[in-house]
């Protein structure tokens, strides 16, 4: 699989270092080329590199940009915070036809850590269907990675238990694929519904941020579903 990520961060880090566990090659995008090339850099220090099974990477060595990288991706993962992702995809427009669009955002309000900063009753993954809604053929969004944390997705488990990626999304074939992205990472895919169940996955992620501090959870925590 050919994993896209925009955005050279630390939850960028987190989940390219999933993906190249599960054998994909991962390109990496950033407005600033050299982000993208110092992330390959720190990636092939990582725990495992190297290792059988262990993907390539590719970053924007060349500066062409993310349009560059788009093609023949099987998904694109926006691993960018709120609202940077749906600039690139109004941006990107028609060179997102017909992809997989991952959005991984937690538009939390960090200054107070009690709101979140979309409108009342849509997500950002909904932000972002609505920027490429005319394209043909529209790209299939899907919010993912958004209850995770980058030190837990580095590991891939947290407690002892494999992380669990809640995903949400209207189309069926665009999340099994990031499922199967999911679990080729070592990670369980929790199907959360259409695209609209976002809102309540990045009110959830707002609480899970706003009891890091009171908790003194030190950004290693994970929501799971147990039966």
């Amino acid at each position: 699989m050919i994993v896209t990520i925009v955005g050279a961060g630390r939850l960028a880090e987190g989940i390219a270092v999933r993906a190249l566990s599960g054998g994909c090659t991962v390109r990496l995008a950033d407005g600033e080329p050299g982000n993208a090339l110092a992330l390959a850099t720190l990636l092939a220090a990582a725990p495992g590199a190297g290792a059988a099974g262990w993907g390539r990477v590719e970053p924007d060595a060349g500066g062409a940009g993310l349009a560059g990288l788009l093609p023949g991706s099987d998904v694109v993962i926006l691993a960018l915070p709120y609202p940077a992702g749906r600039r690139v995809a109004a941006e990107q427009g028609a060179a997102l036809a017909g992809l997989i669009v991952v959005d991984t955002c937690s538009p939390v309000d960090f200054t107070t850590l009690d709101a979140l900063l979309t409108s009342p009753g849509v997500s950002a993954a909904e932000e972002i269907a609505r920027e490429v809604a005319g394209v043909i053929p529209p790209p299939r969004v899907v919010k993912a990675f958004s209850t995770t944390l980058p030190a837990t997705l580095m590991a891939g488990r947290a407690g002892g238990l494999p992380l669990d990626v809640f995903l949400a999304g209207d189309d069926a074939a665009a999340k099994a694929t990031v499922a199967a992205l999911v679990t080729a990472g070592g990670m369980r895919p929790v199907d959360a519904g259409p695209l609209r169940r976002a809102r309540e996955l990045e009110a959830l992620q707002l609480l899970h941020v706003a009891l890091q501090g009171p908790r003194s959870l030190d950004w290693g925590s994970a929501i799971k579903l147990l039966p």
